[in-house]
């Protein structure tokens, strides 16, 4: 972690409004020549797109210091305030930038080091992460456990000095492309639910782990299945207490609706734009129905706005991310419906299976009440946890 300091250009004392413009200005002047053709790339079902030069792209973002603003200075970070970092996010969308490659380790597993992990942890994998050398994935879904992620059967046990693991996860984003995952395994042999997991740091280069693709509604593959068949990874490579790791999960799951979320609704707010361009030259907006739609999705999406920036680094206690991701993955299904009525018939035709922005949009947005734990699951959440309501019953 060397040259923390020359990450930063100096910037650090700056005013939000200073802030705002050094970000704005620095895209627009780094989004040109050879990384030109990356703006607009990638994204939920489009991860495909421009891969190898979108990891170039934010390895430049990295020597420039631009990854893991948010992480305190002494890790490789630059300590940005909860409002500069909504500022670098939202100006990265409005700048029509890519898709970022290391998210999962820069958003989710780096913040998980720095609060649960041994010196030796964050020592290992945080320059890593920051300089975008590393890619990881997340291993926590199972086949046949839906969004239950204590229905964990996948083990590992401890064999002269290794974890070894066997078992299969699934929906596991961009895994054909990590060096590394973070695993929850079961370490304790007849324990259920959320005792005896551990959080393991697993290689998945090696012969014991297997990678196979899912094909998707849009054609593509970023969800995957995992097999580890014997797959080991060093004894001490579990973060937390083994056996006690399902606290470490769900503050990663925490870490997972923080402040993108902001630059997320700029990105809402262009396809929304988008639509109601189309909507006025088609002549779908004279339509009182439709029109109402349109209304009714911006007004959800200023909702969604206010609700983010209201619960911006509060303590999680009273269900705000869960309301968060039911609000915003309700919102964006029904966005892509709209899409569709607004487009009309010729949404349902794609010559050689080759799919517009908003037919992707459509298909690809079924599944955003799903991923990220269920609409139903956020909704049990809210009620039993929030509210105090009655559990569900359990089988």
């Amino acid at each position: 972690m060397d040259n923390v300091a020359g990450r930063f250009g100096g910037f650090e004392d700056t005013s939000d409004g200073e802030f705002r413009r050094r970000v704005r200005d620095w895209l627009r002047d780094n989004l040109a020549g050879d990384f030109a053709a990356v703006k607009g790339m990638g994204g939920p079902g489009r991860e495909h797109e421009a891969f190898d030069d979108r990891v170039a792209w934010e390895r430049h973002l990295a020597r420039s210091g631009w990854t893991c603003i948010g992480w305190p200075v002494e890790y490789g970070g630059r300590g940005a305030s909860l409002e500069q970092q909504v500022i670098f996010h939202e100006e990265y969308a409005r700048a029509d930038a890519p898709a970022r490659v290391a998210h999962i380790g820069e958003q989710l597993l780096g913040p998980t080091l720095i609060a649960f992990g041994t010196d030796a942890h964050r020592a290992r994998f945080l320059p890593g992460i920051a300089s975008v050398d590393e890619l990881w994935c997340q291993c926590y879904s199972e086949p046949g456990a839906g969004s239950d992620l204590a229905a964990v059967s996948t083990s590992a046990t401890l064999i002269d000095g290794d974890w070894v693991i066997d078992g299969q996860k699934i929906w596991t984003s961009l895994a054909h492309v990590a060096d590394w995952a973070f695993v929850i395994a079961r370490t304790d042999k007849g324990s259920r639910r959320h005792a005896g997991l551990s959080y393991l740091l697993v290689p998945m280069k090696q012969d014991g782990v297997t990678v196979r693709p899912i094909r998707q509604l849009t054609g593509t593959s970023e969800f995957n299945e995992v097999f580890f068949d014997g797959a080991r990874t060093d004894g001490d490579l579990v973060v937390g207490e083994p056996g006690r790791g399902w606290a470490v999960a769900m503050a990663t799951l925490g870490f997972e609706r923080g402040v993108s979320t902001l630059g997320q609704q700029v990105g809402f707010a262009r396809e929304l734009s988008d639509i109601v361009d189309i909507a006025h030259r088609n002549g779908t907006a004279d339509d009182p129905v439709v029109r109402e739609k349109l209304i009714r999705a911006w007004i959800g999406l200023k909702v969604m706005r206010a609700y983010a920036s209201s619960t911006l680094g509060g303590s999680g206690e009273h269900g705000e991310a869960s309301v968060s991701k039911l609000l915003w993955a309700t919102w964006h299904r029904g966005l892509g419906e709209l899409a569709m009525e607004v487009v009309g018939a010729p949404s349902a035709m794609a010559p050689n299976d080759d799919l517009d922005r908003l037919q992707r949009l459509y298909l690809f947005s079924r599944a955003d009440t799903i991923y990220g734990g269920s609409n139903e699951i956020q909704r049990n959440i809210i009620a039993e946890r929030v509210l105090g309501l009655p559990r569900e019953a359990r089988r």
